[in-house]
C-alpha cells in the first residue's frame, strides 16, 4: 500500500511515513515527525518536533502537534510528544512536547478522542481510551487514567491526577486528584459520588460496583482523618482489586489535594 501526500502538503526531508499515511491538503510534516502505518492528516494539520503518531489515528484540519511546550521555562530542550493508534483528533485540538522538568516526553495513549479545540500541555500523560471533549484544557504534567471521560469544557490545574474510568463533568475546573472510578463537578471541582454511569456502561459486575460504593462511604465518611479511613479501606477491601487501585491512588499521593464532596459522606449517584 503506498503513501497518498497531495501536491499542497510540505512533507520535510528526514519525516517517516509509513505504509497507507495519506497526508492532505496544505498540510505540513516536520523532519523529526514519525507518522505509524495508516494515520491520515485530513487537510491544514502541521505536525512537528519530535512527534510520533501510532497506526491509523486521524488528524482533522487546523490541529498541532508538538510545537514546543508553553512553558517559559522551556529552552529548547529535545523532547518529544508520542500518540497511541487509533486515535481520534479532531479540529484545532493542540498538543505540546514535554520538558525537562517533566521527562521531555508527552504521552498519550490508544483508543484516545480528542474533540475540537481541547488541548494536551506539555508533560501530561494519558492512559488509554480517554475520551476529551470540545475545548478540554490539560494544563502541563497532568495524569488523566484509561478510559476516563472528561467534559466540554473542563480545565485540569498543572499536576493533577485524574483516575481510571473516572468523570468531569463539562465546564468543571479540577484543582486537585480524583480518584479513580469518581465522578467531579462544579466550577471548582468536589466530588460527586461514583461514575456509576459508566461503571456500568463498561460492563463492571454489580458486586465491583456495590464494592465501590461501600468503600467510598467510608473512605469519605465524617469520622477520623483520612489517612485512616483510608487505612480502614484498605484492610475491609483487601480482596476488592477495584478498591485497591482506589486506595493504591490515594496513597500514591501528588502534587495536588485529592478531591472531596461538599459534604463529608459525599454522594455516590
Amino acid at each position: 500500500m503506498t503513501q497518498a501526500i497531495h501536491p499542497t502538503a510540505i512533507v520535510a526531508p528526514g519525516a517517516v511515513l509509513g505504509e497507507g499515511v495519506t497526508v492532505g491538503p496544505f498540510c505540513l510534516v516536520g523532519e523529526a515527525v514519525s507518522l505509524a502505518d495508516g494515520v491520515t492528516l485530513h487537510s491544514h494539520v502541521v505536525v512537528a518536533g519530535r512527534t510520533r503518531i501510532g497506526a491509523r489515528t486521524q488528524v482533522y484540519p487546523f490541529a498541532s502537534l508538538g510545537h514546543p511546550p508553553q512553558d517559559l521555562k522551556y529552552r529548547g530542550e529535545p523532547s518529544e510528544l508520542v500518540v497511541g493508534a487509533d486515535c481520534l483528533i479532531r479540529e484545532g485540538v493542540t498538543m505540546n512536547p514535554g520538558t525537562a522538568g517533566g521527562g521531555l516526553r508527552t504521552e498519550v495513549g490508544e483508543r484516545c478522542v480528542f474533540l475540537a479545540q481541547s488541548h494536551v500541555a506539555h508533560d501530561c500523560k494519558l492512559g488509554n481510551n480517554v475520551i476529551c471533549s470540545n475545548n478540554v484544557m490539560l494544563a502541563g504534567h497532568c495524569t488523566v487514567g484509561d478510559f476516563a471521560i472528561l467534559g466540554g469544557g473542563c480545565a485540569a490545574h498543572q499536576f493533577v491526577r485524574i483516575g481510571a474510568h473516572a468523570f468531569v463533568g463539562g465546564l468543571t475546573g479540577v484543582e486537585n486528584d480524583l480518584i479513580p472510578y469518581g465522578m467531579a463537578i462544579g466550577n471548582r471541582a468536589h466530588l460527586a459520588g461514583l461514575n456509576i454511569v459508566g461503571l456500568k456502561r463498561r460492563g463492571f459486575e454489580r458486586e465491583q460496583i456495590h464494592a465501590l460504593r461501600r468503600a467510598y462511604r467510608l473512605l469519605f465518611a465524617d469520622e477520623g482523618t483520612l489517612k485512616e479511613r483510608l487505612e480502614d479501606v484498605a484492610s475491609e477491601f483487601v480482596d476488592e482489586p477495584l478498591v485497591q487501585e482506589m486506595v493504591s491512588f490515594v496513597r500514591a499521593g501528588g502534587d495536588r489535594a485529592i478531591c472531596t464532596p461538599r459534604d463529608a459522606a459525599g454522594a455516590d449517584a
